[in-house]
């Protein structure tokens, strides 16, 4: 029987550190550990990059992760989940038999399962200006993740998005930091629960640390430049909200703050997340992030450990440079040569001992395949449906031409994202940058949920152009981005490509009142879009309920969201954020329109 947290969790989760059974226990295999043990404990090797299997034991390496697109053949549930037992067998093989931390980036849903719930990206939460609704979305999503054997999700990002041109605009919350620090602590809460060793608690990860969303010109992995009171005030509350709410890890980011890389910053790693935050848990590298550090490969190890970091994320094995093997090789000379204090080796290998004692992994290191009937159940697409329908803004509505009636002669819907759950979905969909097509089972597409929410007697028409709109009561046009992700989605220029105008000049010259729906991983620059249609919903990237979509569409559910980021007029407004000097957006933040009392049906 499913136990969801629909009345939420009534206090965080709280580490149990000094003098606490965990703690003890830690601290009592850290001193049987040698030195290479220790070091192994620190590494969290990727799937592919695992050379050999036995080298989980004869390393004693800490954690597995899957990042991008590093999946199992087979990813099913079972498959997944097979596939972590097998690793974790191979990891008690061990001298002292510590069980590895699985890893890996279920940020909206357990997004590399093939069946799995996928829920709105971050940007479309941020929307519903709910925390209950997005610790549930979270407990969920952990109870999904719980079930394929996975320890830890690389999430909630907590990044204060202020450059839309940003590709990663939509794994945020807001550009606001009251709202992210919310929404952060409520997934957070979600995802570990009350008791991070309850069968379905993973490991949450806030990231990225710190100023991720904040670089010049939105460049990933970019340069945060501000001065320090700045740097505090915008990027730091969502990172202190989750530390209150009891996250057990923090990813570091790619970016850097005036110039320095954030992985090479003992300052704001050691000194205010672990010293003036308090923060107890596991620090953690992004996917080689060390290597952009200057010097050799052991000049960058021995940087990012005295930093503070305490477990890093390597991609590569042996053949290729800088592996996993060579790592602990390197870590342990720098130890020897009193370059690395073994204090901070220790400290480190606590840290990660100590999760994992918390978690329960020593006691429960296999999968439990009793949840895996929960994963894709109607009980969780029901959440996901509530999450899409609280999501949706409404920026026009002119002549109240929304709701849509259900029965009428005849609905006609155009635009390749109309029926497309690839788009739908985003990027880090199955795949790392998402695409197109039918690429994940379940779920519903928008042209699906229409057709499904018609009266029999309504005739549903489709095409891509709206071509065939003329002699339709109502058009309804679904155009969105195409997938993509981190590096890839920055974009210089966020105008709607010509053939989506064309696709709304099509709809408006067959003189039916046209609907637009825009799927976006942020806020665009519609220019004549907005003139061609007579009402126009941002439905963000909504995940594989389309359904939710159409309660909106026909009054099912009158649409409470409001935009969590200003929505600019034009490019040479961008970045645009509330609080400017100059602040003039086409829609401000907090904006978002509902149907009249006379409209609506509920």
């Amino acid at each position: 029987m499913l136990i969801m947290c629909v009345a939420c969790a009534a206090s965080a989760y709280e580490f149990r550190t000094a003098g606490s059974v965990g703690d003890v226990k830690a601290a009592a295999l850290l001193g049987r550990m040698t030195l290479r043990e220790k070091i192994g404990q620190m590494v969290q090797v990727d799937l592919l990059a695992l050379a050999d299997k036995e080298h989980l034991a004869r390393y004693a390496i800490g954690s597995v992760l899957s990042g991008g697109d590093s999946d199992p053949a087979d990813i099913s549930p079972k498959g997944w989940a097979d596939t972590y037992d097998e690793l974790q067998r191979y990891a008690l093989k061990s001298r002292l038999k510590i069980p590895i931390i699985y890893g890996i980036d279920a940020v909206h849903g357990h997004n590399n399962v093939n069946g799995a719930v996928i829920f709105p990206h971050n940007i479309g939460l941020g929307a519903t200006r709910n925390p209950r609704l997005v610790e549930q979305a979270a407990r969920i999503t952990a109870t999904e993740v719980a079930a394929t054997g996975i320890d830890w999700t690389f999430a909630p990002a907590v990044s204060v998005v202020r450059d839309e041109r940003w590709g990663r605009t939509y794994e945020g919350f807001s550009e606001d930091p009251e709202l992210v620090a919310e929404l952060g602590a409520a997934a957070v809460r979600g995802f570990q629960s009350r008791r991070l060793s309850g069968p379905t608690a993973i490991l949450a990860c806030a990231k990225h640390y710190l100023g991720d969303g904040g670089t010049a010109g939105g460049k990933d992995q970019g340069d945060t430049v501000c001065d320090e009171a700045t740097l505090r005030k915008l990027f730091l509350p969502p990172y202190q909200a989750a530390v209150k709410a009891g996250v057990g890890s923090v990813m570091v980011s790619f970016s850097s703050w005036n110039g320095l890389k954030m992985h090479a910053n003992r300052y704001l790693i050691t000194e205010v997340l672990k010293g003036e935050l308090g923060f107890q848990g596991i620090v953690i590298s992004d996917w080689a992030a060390i290597n952009q550090l200057p010097g050799d490969y052991k000049d960058q190890i021995r940087t990012g450990v005295n930093a503070g970091i305490d477990m890093f994320m390597i991609p590569d094995g042996p053949p290729k440079p800088n592996n996993y093997v060579q790592f602990i090789e390197l870590l342990e000379e720098l130890v020897r040569e009193g370059q690395v204090p073994e204090a901070r080796i220790d400290d480190a290998v606590r840290r990660i001992l100590r999760i994992k004692f918390e978690l329960g992994l020593f006691e429960r290191p296999f999968a439990d395949r009793k949840l895996l009937n929960l994963v894709g159940s109607a009980a969780h697409r029901k959440v996901a449906r509530e999450c899409v329908r609280q999501s949706l803004v409404l920026l026009k509505n002119d002549r109240n031409v929304l709701p849509l009636p259900k029965k009428t002669g005849r609905i006609h819907v155009a635009g390749t994202a109309a029926n497309d759950i690839g788009i739908q979905c985003g990027g880090w969909t199955i795949t790392w940058q998402g695409k197109p097509g039918n690429v994940i089972d379940g779920g519903t597409t928008i042209l699906q949920a229409i057709r499904r929410a018609v009266h029999p007697s309504t005739t549903v028409t489709y095409d891509t152009d709206a071509q065939g709109a003329p002699g339709a009561n109502f058009t309804v046009v679904v155009l969105g981005e195409k997938p993509y992700a981190e590096g890839v989605g920055d974009r210089q220029d966020l105008s709607l490509p010509e053939s989506d105008l064309q696709v709304l000049r099509n709809a408006k010259a067959s003189g039916a009142p046209v609907v637009f729906i825009l799927l976006s991983g942020r806020p665009l620059i519609l220019g004549e879009a907005l003139e061609l249609c007579d009402a126009l919903i941002a439905a963000w990237l909504p995940g594989t309920e389309g359904d939710g979509v159409a309660d909106v569409l026909f009054g099912d559910y009158n649409p409470t969201g409001k935009l969590s980021f200003s929505w600019p007029r034009s490019m040479s407004q961008v970045p645009i954020n509330v609080g400017d000097q100059s602040y003039d957006p086409l829609f401000p933040f907090g904006y978002g329109l509902r149907y009249t009392q006379k409209n609506a049906k509920r």
